[in-house]
């Protein structure tokens, strides 16, 4: 082996290590708050829970319906937040990034408002939908309680990504961690201690959510991100609709991918032993959804690693970070395929007692393995599609894959074949591999020159000069650049 051999691989093995210290910075604070903002839902519905069933149907009905509705919609428009700050972060265009920032409070805020009829008038809404009168009157009282998360979301998705996109979010991540153990705690407190019922569990969880959020902006407004925010000003209402176009198009493609599992839990309400069958499958979705968290903070540091080398017009390390993260995250899901295989016999008892809600959860283990190994692929190349700007094409891809093709062939199996919820499972993992090959074909003949074309094109369209260059121009000529923008 040569000198130049042996240098060449020290030099890559570098290059790895390097990238990888990169993504885990921008990964693992990912992780932590998905899983633990996650994780309060679920403790909240588990002390609902205990208030008895009809609570605990009204409580899962808004949180897998109603808010998982306006959660896409409002995390999916604030991917475009996450675009432009990071291409902005990577051309060292920091004074832009307040500035997205507050286009995206502005455009988030009217569309939160827009969408508050789905809780107010939500009683209506699930008696349309076949509910019973007492569980749609308890989940309407109970929708009420989410406007203040919803509030919160505006607030919490769009400060991640502005922070993350400078590789500040580990702040993130203790805030989170930190408000998930006041939520246990003021949980414990209020519903077993003070008997508060719903107002105390839900209660709790608007508290604990506002407290990350009030102490993101002691951080942003205490001058922790002195080069990216430089205070409010009137020009974030400028550039309004391009912005608001570029949010739409995020939004459809997170729904799509959110509504997905909810479309599939409705179709598996209507199979012979229903009542068995939604709980085994809700319990399967709830190890994916546990999974997918992980991976979602993959899919974070392949958009932000992405954006940031675009802005940055290093189209090479663009290109080689997305390799070293692909190759993370499948290593992580071929561990938990092979865990699911193994432990898949066993893995209902964990959640449930009943011996046929058990036996029904092993018989999905198999499917269960294989669609948390497709989970370690999708999120990054939904990842590299935002960090590149591109969620029009990658919603288009999300509609025909799995509205098109995987929920008809679940169908089909699930009713006509009479396969019941492996059959809805399996077009399922239809849409999600369909989904997962055509991104990945697009991917790979995507000339990353081009992307940094265009991401400085958009940049240079959006940016406006800073406070301090803007004093260097003389009036007549700052007035020229601000117009020509």
């Amino acid at each position: 082996m040569g000198s130049n051999e042996i240098s060449d691989k020290s030099d890559l093995k570098a290059r790895i290590c390097e990238e990888s210290k990169k993504i885990w910075r921008v990964a693992f604070p990912a992780i932590l708050a998905r899983v633990t903002q996650f994780g309060m839902l679920v403790v909240t519905q588990a002390f609902i829970g205990h208030m008895g069933e009809v609570k605990l149907a009204a409580y899962a009905l808004t949180q897998i319906l109603t808010l998982t509705f306006v959660n896409g919609i409002l995390l999916g428009m604030s991917s475009a937040t996450e675009t432009l700050c990071g291409q902005a972060f990577g051309a060292k265009q920091y004074h832009m990034l307040g500035i997205y920032l507050q286009r995206s409070w502005i455009i988030n805020l009217g569309t939160a408002t827009i969408l508050l009829p789905l809780f107010i008038f939500s009683k209506s809404i699930f008696i349309f939908l076949g509910q019973e009168d007492d569980i749609a009157s308890s989940a309407r009282y109970i929708s009420l309680w989410f406007i203040p998360i919803v509030y919160y979301y505006v607030f919490a998705f769009t400060i991640q990504r502005y922070l993350q996109s400078q590789l500040r979010n580990m702040i993130i991540g203790w805030f989170s961690a930190g408000s998930f153990v006041l939520h246990v705690l003021l949980s414990w407190i209020f519903v077993s201690k003070l008997n508060l019922g719903i107002p105390g569990a839900m209660g709790s969880m608007i508290i604990s959510c506002w407290l990350v959020v009030i102490g993101e902006f002691v951080y942003i407004f205490g001058g922790w991100c002195p080069d990216t925010w430089t205070g409010f000003t009137w020009t974030a209402f400028t550039d309004l609709f391009p912005a608001l176009k570029l949010s739409i198009s995020s939004g459809v493609m997170i729904c799509l991918e959110l509504w997905y599992n909810a479309v599939l839990v409705l179709l598996a309400g209507h199979m012979n032993n229903a009542t068995i069958a939604i709980s085994a499958f809700s319990i399967c979705l709830n190890i994916t959804n546990w999974e997918f968290q992980l991976c979602l903070g993959f899919c974070t540091a392949a958009s932000v690693r992405v954006s940031n080398e675009l802005g940055s017009g290093n189209a090479k390390a663009a290109k080689f970070s997305i390799k070293v993260i692909s190759t993370t995250s499948i290593c992580m899901g071929i561990l938990l395929w092979a865990m699911c295989l193994i432990f898949g016999q066993k893995i209902g008892y964990v959640f449930t007692k009943n011996e046929e809600v058990a036996q029904y959860v092993s018989s999905l283990s198999v499917l269960l393995a294989f669609s948390v190994l497709l989970n370690s692929v999708q999120p990054i190349l939904s990842g590299v599609a935002i960090g590149t700007g591109r969620q029009s094409t990658v919603a288009c891809v999300n509609m025909v894959s799995y509205y098109v093709i995987g929920v008809p062939i679940g169908a089909i199996l699930g009713y006509v074949a009479h396969l019941q919820v492996k059959g809805i499972w399996i077009g399922m993992l239809v849409g999600v591999a369909l989904q997962s090959l055509v991104l990945s074909y697009l991917t790979l003949r995507t000339d990353w020159n081009v992307q940094v074309k265009k991401a400085s094109e958009r940049l240079n369209k959006w940016s406006l000069k800073s406070s301090k260059e803007s004093a260097q121009i003389p009036t007549a000529e700052r007035s020229s650049e601000l117009t020509t923008n």
